[in-house]
């Protein structure tokens, strides 16, 4: 109702072709890429899910700290990506060069110290979200192989982000459909013992990912030096001197959105913590309903990624009626992707859990979860695109960081240990851990519609 009300007299859906034509180029590759980089994962766990529940919690556990980093590099891929498009809206290429070199520093400095950490404390780490010892014993395996990807992970993801805000989306897909074929094959020949190779289990999965992201690192920054016609990014530009408006800038607006990310790093894996006490068939299932979770994401982040470069670079040009427009009709759009998307999860979910070769308790948990993910998602394919794609990409970059504050630590997290310190049912606390998703459309619908977030924030 509040939609209808705010776009009275004005036109809800544009009827700017250009925005449907930006939004499909941008939308569909940076999906596909996502699918992609899903089904490596998704990959890694059918394969892994063949050597028993206590090799799939604990590749899922070892997961957690690379979801951890991967959560503190979004906050400077996301600051890349806002200041880069609205320097882009510009065409000023100069300053868009410095936000990269900033930002590929910064990055480096994360993937090194997560990297650090687990390798010198690998079973500490897993041991602060279960305290099952098989368990431990997998994921401290997989850790201490996989820790050595996460500086490929940094520059290849910095490096990617930097080409989709100018409109080059499609580098990042081509670039994750060369680590997809390396980690599946690699995965089939060293966790099973394939073309000469002993069987190395859960170390083959790690392994294979490491030579995965090594190559995925290397494709980026190859076609970054040889092949890219926009930014033409050479190796002085990340070591040169730094522009200091720029550099005030980048930390100015980017800390809210660092800050942000960190927070929902700490419930990331607080949440894992808090399922991870219970036990090994609660722990797989949450890794199931975690890939579902990362395949219906797949569309959700694809055209809300599209809406925060197309609003960045509106914004950057100075057209902010135009702005208002687009972020009418992005509300619109995801609200029927909400729908769908909770349609979709109800309707598979049973083929899904099937895939999965995992003991008959962990499926019956995974199908309860799955029922509760399919309503959250209905929330996050509103309120997400919204606050992330309109809100914090038109230039309010603190918003989002306090929202998500409030919601985490005052309901979410209380809420689920509350409901295990009670001894309610996983799926319960599952529910508690997902409640956010549908609270923050009620804030998103208010915040959008008042228009006040719109902000230029290039020089």
């Amino acid at each position: 109702m509040m939609i209808t009300m705010t776009c009275t007299k004005k036109v809800i859906l544009t009827r700017d072709r250009s925005f449907y034509r930006m939004l499909g180029a941008l939308a569909l590759p940076i999906s596909l890429q996502n699918l992609i980089t899903f089904a490596v994962g998704f990959a890694d766990n059918l394969m892994v899910s063949q050597l028993g529940d206590a090799a799939v919690s604990g590749v899922y556990m070892g997961n957690q700290i690379q979801t951890f980093l991967q959560l503190l590099l979004t906050g400077v891929v996301q600051t890349t990506g806002i200041l880069a498009a609205q320097y882009w809206g510009k065409r000023d290429m100069a300053s868009i060069t410095q936000i990269v070199s900033l930002s590929m520093r910064a990055g480096l400095a994360l993937g090194l110290v997560t990297m650090l950490a687990a390798l010198l404390f690998p079973s500490q780490l897993i041991g602060l979200l279960t305290p099952d010892a098989d368990v431990i014993a997998e994921g401290t395996v997989y850790l201490t192989v996989v820790a050595w990807s996460f500086l490929f992970y940094a520059v290849s993801q910095i490096i990617i982000a930097a080409m989709r805000s100018v409109e080059n989306a499609r580098v990042g897909m081509y670039i994750s459909l060369i680590a997809l074929f390396f980690n599946i094959g690699l995965n089939y020949i060293l966790i099973f013992g394939k073309l000469g190779f002993p069987a190395m289990g859960i170390f083959g999965a790690a392994l294979a990912t490491l030579i995965a992201r090594a190559v995925e690192c290397a494709a980026a920054v190859i076609y970054a030096r040889f092949v890219d016609t926009k930014m033409k990014l050479r190796l002085p530009d990340f070591f040169g001197r730094v522009n200091r408006l720029l550099a005030g800038d980048f930390l100015r607006y980017g800390a809210p959105i660092m800050a942000g990310e960190i927070v929902w790093a700490v419930n990331t894996v607080t949440q894992s913590g808090i399922l991870g006490h219970f036990s090994k068939e609660v722990i797989s299932a949450s890794s199931i309903a975690g890939n579902m979770h990362n395949l219906v994401y797949i569309w959700v982040r694809g055209l809300a990624s599209a809406v925060a470069v197309i609003t960045g670079k509106t914004v950057g040009s100075g057209n902010v009626e135009k702005v208002k427009e687009y972020a009418r009709t992005t509300q619109i759009l995801f609200l029927g992707v909400g729908i769908f998307t909770t349609a979709f999860i109800l309707a598979i979910r049973g083929v899904f859990v099937s895939f999965f070769a995992v003991s008959d308790a962990a499926q019956a948990y995974a199908l309860q979860f799955l029922v509760v993910m399919a309503i959250s998602m209905l929330g996050t394919c509103y309120q997400m695109p919204c606050l992330s794609g309109l809100v914090k990409a038109g230039g309010d970059t603190s918003f989002v960081f306090k929202n998500d504050t409030i919601h985490v630590f005052c309901v979410v997290l209380p809420s689920a240990l509350l409901a295990a310190h009670l001894g309610a049912a996983p799926v319960v606390v599952f529910a508690c851990l997902k409640c956010d998703q549908i609270l923050k459309c009620f804030v998103a619908v208010i915040k959008v519609n008042r228009y006040k977030w719109i902000r230029n924030l290039t020089r």
